[in-house]
């Protein structure tokens, strides 16, 4: 029998308490079955690839496709499901909320909310509207827990993002602060993508504990154990294995272009690709 949303919720809170583990990023059906079939314990969406996959630019998709791809997903596989979902999709507090709450109706166990603007020349949103997007978040959440049966009053898990350093706003004690402060926010986990070097991930570990924090592992070359050993809770991958796909694609693509059909033969047969999706 698929697993209820209470009981995903529950796992994924579980996840969180000890140890490391990793959270891939499919962007449709087909790859979210895939990467549960390989025994991850618990997937997350990838605004990135969703969008790719559509023909879109990152962060061009519309929030009506997105809303369904989270239920798409989430419907196909047992595992918990985290949403990337950007700053909510709104720049006034009520509409976001909403958002969030739609969000969570998905079926979703998590989703992180970013401190990025969509303003080029003011990347990120100011310090205190920062934080009240986290409360507004936070409480839109636990709402949601409250007001849905099929929820069994358990909260999705809210992952709070500080954008600096992917954003041209690189500056570690700044990044902290805003952790720290998503954190006493209501946040559940806390990330900054684009943090590198050991000590920097060690600062951020350190300045949150005990509160969990998610690893964007691509920019940083640790290993699972190198990361671990760090105190990272969560590793994820955001759209790098969609970019893998589209780079192996147009690898293939190029050499059929040139006359030469050998790049197909690196891909799975029929049979391995059916055995995933049962």
């Amino acid at each position: 029998m698929p697993a209820t949303i209470a009981a995903r919720r529950t796992t994924f809170r579980r996840l969180h308490e000890a140890g490391c583990f990793v959270i891939p990023n499919p962007w449709d059906i087909g790859s979210a079955k895939l990467l549960a079939h390989a025994g991850f314990k618990a997937l997350a969406s990838t605004s990135a690839g969703f969008a790719w996959a559509m023909g879109l630019p990152d962060g061009k998709a519309p929030l009506e496709d997105i809303l369904r791809h989270l239920k798409d997903i989430s419907d196909a596989v047992d595992i918990p499901v985290n949403a990337d979902f950007e700053n909510g999709y709104a720049q006034d507090m009520p509409t976001m909320q909403a958002n969030v709450i739609r969000a969570a109706a998905t079926g979703i166990a998590g989703l992180s909310i970013e401190d990025a603007s969509g303003d080029p020349e003011n990347p990120l949103y100011d310090f205190d509207h920062a934080v009240a997007r986290i409360v507004a978040a936070r409480e839109a959440l636990d709402r949601e827990a409250l007001d849905r049966a099929a929820s069994g009053g358990a909260p999705a898990l809210l992952t709070a993002r500080s954008e600096g350093f992917i954003r041209g706003r690189p500056d570690l004690a700044e990044t902290i602060r805003r952790l720290q402060a998503f954190a006493a926010a209501g946040a559940d986990c806390l990330y900054a993508p684009g943090i590198k070097t050991a000590a920097e991930i060690a600062a951020v570990v350190k300045a949150v504990a005990p509160k969990p924090v998610n690893l964007l592992v691509p920019p940083t070359g640790l290993t699972f154990q190198e990361a671990e050993a760090l105190g990272v809770r969560r590793l994820s991958i955001g759209g790098a294995l969609a970019r893998a796909a589209w780079g192996e694609t147009q690898r293939v693509a190029a050499e059929m272009m040139a006359g030469s059909f050998e790049g197909l033969k690196r891909g799975a047969t029929s049979a391995e690709v059916e055995k995933t999706l049962q």
